[in-house]
């Protein structure tokens, strides 16, 4: 029987779509505005050097969120359209696999991330001056890593399951909870990197452990744990789906290693610190398109489980105005409010805030095509369209950037490092309109 109450299956007017993922966009947004606490109170309270050996070590914990993203993203659109086609039982069963194969994800990295710790740092490019730093924070963030992984799982969750203001809420605690535990450990306690990786573990932990009570004992919602089935077609199609997201978060851990390998070889470490500081700020602004992507894609595979091709065209066309007039808005806050953003991390006399200020007016230029090239994945992820989904990712974040970060470079060398990221989306938003038109009739979301 039809969940006919279920929120997924309402009439989604701008209002309503904007009220509907308001809460997991302002989950992401707040998600990445504690990151930049972290890394300020860092390089405020510690020093420029340990911001840099945040970036440094930041390859790791993205490969975490990439399979984590995965996961929860591909077994997401599954769980969403189970529940559009009204099988209910299904959808628990499938939920309750992705939960323990989230399980048994988060303690191999656990293992294997401290088992491998030093060579891993060593190949990540630490110099002498950054390696210490970068083992102290790595090491905590290596044994809270099935807490990061169910985080991230449950966070998507709680949306599938039509409860994006509870996801919301319990990350606001955990995010809450990290900026003051890094005041407290960081400036009270001096406890430096160390402790701003146990805020964050702790940060992890809120939302994780909440998140297993919640789906254990509510027995009344749309979802909660039942015996997980071993259905190996769901799992591979669920690992499938959720390619895209999982590539372009390994991207980032690729890409993140190239930005520092070149800003070392161009700026050294104070080069690291400047696209650290830029790259906080890209992941709060984008943020805002990968909340509404995450919001809406549920909305879309229910509807497109349900065969509801006129409620399915009015979420697409709307949601593509509310992305368009998103991008135009976070284009023009980060053109005209970098300075404070930047100051945030270090005063307006360092060498590092004037390197960041001349690269971030350059960078800002490509949040005006990012949101599409992030919203065409996600549609193409919720129509359970992994292929394309990846190629736009795949495309995005790793093929289009790593040529602009090897060849641009070359011609304008630092500028060139700027360049290489609105270059990229450039190039990737002329690929996800391609698609968008293409296969507009084979999903029946355009009439046109």
């Amino acid at each position: 029987m039809r969940q006919s109450h279920n929120q997924l299956s309402q009439d989604f007017t701008i209002p309503t779509l904007l009220k509907f993922t308001a809460p997991t966009a302002v989950m992401l947004v707040f998600m990445s505005l504690y990151q930049m606490v972290d890394g300020a109170f860092v390089s405020r309270f510690v020093g420029e050097n340990a911001l840099s050996a945040l970036n440094i070590v930041y390859p790791v914990p993205s490969i975490m969120i990439a399979f984590s993203i995965m996961l929860a993203t591909g077994s997401g659109a599954i769980i969403a359209k189970n529940m559009g086609e009204g099988d209910m039982q299904t959808a628990r069963e499938n939920f309750s696999l992705a939960a323990a194969v989230g399980l048994v994800l988060g303690v191999c990295f656990m293992v294997f991330g401290t088992a491998f710790l030093k060579p891993l740092i060593q190949m990540l490019g630490a110099t002498p001056v950054l390696y210490s730093y970068c083992y102290d924070y790595l090491l905590i963030l290596m044994l809270s890593a099935p807490l990061s992984i169910f985080q991230m799982l449950f966070q998507n969750f709680f949306v599938t399951a039509g409860k994006p203001h509870l996801g919301m809420i319990v990350t606001l605690v955990g995010g809450v909870s990290n900026i003051a535990l890094d005041y407290l450990l960081i400036k009270v306690y001096q406890m430096g990197v160390v402790g701003a990786a146990l805020a964050t573990a702790i940060g992890y932990a809120i939302p994780a452990i909440f998140g297993l009570c919640y789906f254990a004992v509510n027995r009344k919602g749309t979802l909660y744990f039942v015996k997980p089935v071993l259905r190996k077609q769901v799992l591979l199609h669920s690992c499938v789906n959720g390619s895209s997201e999982m590539v372009n978060n390994l991207a980032v851990a690729i890409t993140t290693f190239l930005f520092n390998t070149l800003m070392l070889k161009y700026a050294g470490e104070t080069g690291v610190a400047a696209i650290t500081i830029v790259l906080y700020a890209q992941f709060l602004m984008t943020a805002v398109f990968m909340g509404f992507s995450s919001g809406i894609a549920p909305v879309v595979s229910y509807n497109y489980g349900s065969q509801n091709t006129k409620q399915l065209q009015k979420v697409f066309r709307n949601s593509m105005y509310v992305v368009g007039v998103i991008s135009v808005i976070v284009f023009v806050l980060a053109e005209f409010c970098s300075d404070p953003v930047i100051q945030i991390f270090v005063k307006p006399d360092s060498e590092v805030f004037q390197i960041t200020k001349h690269g971030f007016g350059i960078f800002s230029v490509s949040f005006l095509f990012t949101g599409v090239n992030i919203f065409a994945s996600a549609l193409f992820t919720a129509f359970s369209n992994g292929k394309v989904s990846a190629i736009l990712s795949f495309l995005r974040t790793f093929v289009f950037l790593v040529i602009c970060l090897l060849v641009l470079p070359l011609f304008w060398s630092i500028y060139g490092i700027w360049l290489a990221v609105p270059a990229a989306e450039i190039l990737a938003f002329g690929v996800s309109v391609f698609y968008l038109v293409r296969l507009r009739r084979v999903y029946q979301y355009s009439a046109r």
